[in-house]
């Protein structure tokens, strides 16, 4: 058997499975960016049920979407 330091989780289909649609969340955040809160929140769920470094990624990706949706809204609107 594989070791694994006492702080890592095994990865499991649940984490993954929010961390891609974490990802998924990402892209329509620069259209709609309130989705972005929703995908950060499915980022740092994968991450911590042992999706790493992959769950912080999506983290991090619909914060830059979600930033992203908000200039080019205002940009559209002004």
């Amino acid at each position: 058997m594989a070791d694994m330091p006492a702080s890592t989780r095994p990865r499991s289909n649940a984490a993954r499975i929010c961390t891609i649609i974490g990802f998924v969340f990402a892209v329509i955040a620069i259209f709609v960016p309130f989705l972005g809160l929703v995908g950060l929140i499915l980022g740092i769920v994968g991450a911590v049920l042992g999706d790493k470094p992959l769950g912080w990624y999506a983290a991090a990706a619909n914060v830059v979407g979600a930033i992203l949706g908000m200039v080019l809204a205002a940009a559209l609107t002004s």
